[in-house]
């Protein structure tokens, strides 16, 4: 049984906060970690994140490779799927924890404004803005954990984990609360 949930997304190859994200996995001893795409490369649209370095990033990812799931970014491809020993290319998953539905996708096809098939009550996990946020629609709750290595619209290098009912958004930094939902 699942106790704990890590969520991140939108690392972009950067060493410095995938470093971070790393620390914060040991930290909070999350039983599995679920990464919303956007692993390795930082896109056509994005700056540089500091420390641009992918093969570090995976070689941290690949050390934790057991206790990841994973979604597909509009950045991850196929070559990035051959050197990653986890699989990538998922381009949703389903997850049932503590009674919830979960639908995990990076946000680029399905999103909050044109959400996947769901059924009411639903949670809908994605990345792909960068921005981190919780919105509850008619029926289904939108959560985003931001991005570990590039936010945008001023928010932090972020993550989120969900334990006994509550998702917390967390700074990857140093692992400071800033906004919690009860569910």
């Amino acid at each position: 049984m699942m106790k704990k949930l890590l969520i991140a997304s939108d690392l972009h190859g950067s060493a410095y906060y995938t470093r971070f994200l790393m620390d914060r996995i040991c930290e909070e001893e999350a039983d599995r970690v679920l990464l919303l795409g956007d692993l390795l490369y930082h896109g056509p649209r994005n700056d540089l994140p500091r420390e641009y370095a992918p093969k570090e990033v995976i070689a941290m990812l690949n050390g934790i490779r057991n206790h990841i799931l994973a979604v597909r970014g509009n950045c991850d491809t196929e070559v990035d799927q051959m050197v990653l020993e986890f699989p990538i290319m998922a381009d949703y998953a389903m997850l049932y924890v503590e009674g919830y539905t979960m639908i995990a996708v990076h946000g680029h096809h399905a999103g909050e404004a044109a959400p996947p098939p769901h059924r009411p009550g639903d949670i809908l996990l994605a990345g792909h803005t960068h921005i981190p946020c919780c919105h509850e629609h008619e029926d289904f709750i939108y959560m985003n954990p931001g991005s570990v290595s590039i936010p945008k619209e001023g928010s932090r290098h972020s993550y989120m984990t969900l334990e006994s009912g509550r998702f917390l958004w967390k700074d990857v930094e140093n692992g400071e609360i800033w906004m919690e939902k009860r569910i």
